[in-house]
This record gives C-alpha cells, structure tokens and sequence, in this order.
C-alpha cells in the first residue's frame, strides 16, 4: 500500500548470469511507476560473496523514491526478480537478477523477513563501493557512519569499474 509520502530508498542490484549489464538496464526499468530511479551508481564488476565458485557479479546501487511502504516494497521487488527470470537457488548462489533493499528513509526495521538497514552492507565492499559514488554522506542510523566511514573499514581491493559502458538505463534519469 501506498503511505501517500514519497520515501527515499537505496537498493542494490547484482547479477552474475546471462548478459548482466542487460540484466541491471532491465531492472532499473522495470522498477517504475511505483518505485522511480533517481541517481544511478556506476557499474562494478565483483568476485562472488559466500559461495566463490561462480561467475563475477555486476553490481550498482541506486537511490529512488517510492510512495510503497517497507513491507510492500520488499514484496514489489521480489515480483520484479521473479519477473525478469531469476529462479530460487541455493543462499549466495548464482541469479539473474538480486535487488535488495539498503535503506527506506532513516528507518530502523527489523522484522521477520526484511531488515532495514541491510543487515549486511555494511560488510560488502560490493554494496558500499557504489553506494559511495551517489551517497557518501549517508549516515548509516544504527552504526551512525557514513558510507564513506564504512567503506574505510573493508578491503574494497575487488571491486573494479565495469569497462563495457554504462547502464543504459540509468542514462534515462
């Protein structure tokens, strides 16, 4: 349901199957109308998280407003990875597509099924680098660091620029 306010949110997306950089461009597009791309991260290329044997992941953050409250925003970008082709797998395997949600507003949540702030960006140079580029002064409200404090404290080291061009969607923005 809608609140009738316009929230700032942050998401991630991630891919490593398929052709990724179309995997991003067809997400950011799909997000309109009820969640609307503002900033747009560059693209980074990633070793995989977790599970190592599997191929490079494409990562980018981006900031959008959505009037969707916390709960139906989780539920709206799940449809959306469903819809764009990702298939259950086993935790940090391989997908299509992952979108997550980083921060709604200020808000602290922590509810079965969905934690706000990211339970884990904190500890993901994949999610941090890129969050840096549109965000850097964004105050983490539990840790109360800003993204730019945070990214100090992990090895960033694998996480490099995408060479074959922008998300072609976010030049849209």
């Amino acid at each position: 349901m809608s609140s009738g306010r316009t929230h700032t949110i942050y998401l991630s997306l991630g891919t490593n199957l398929g052709d990724r950089m179309a995997n991003l461009e067809a997400a950011v597009r799909a997000l309109p109308p009820l969640v609307l791309p503002r900033l747009c991260s560059p693209v980074y290329q990633t070793a995989p998280w977790g599970f190592t044997d599997q191929p490079d992941f494409l990562n980018q953050v981006i900031q959008a407003e959505t009037g969707l409250s916390p709960a139906d925003l989780l539920a709206y970008i799940k449809r959306l990875e469903e819809e764009l082709g990702r298939q259950p797998n086993f935790r940090y395997g391989p997908r299509l597509i992952d979108l997550d949600i980083l921060f709604y507003d200020d808000l602290i949540l922590a509810s079965p099924g969905l934690a706000i702030p990211h339970a884990h960006l904190h500890e993901r140079a994949f999610v941090l680098v890129p969050l840096a580029d549109i965000a850097p002064n964004l105050v983490h409200p539990l840790l109360a660091k800003s993204v730019s404090e945070l990214l100090i404290d992990i090895d960033s080291s694998g996480v490099q620029p995408y060479k074959d061009g922008p998300n072609k969607a976010c030049e849209q923005i």
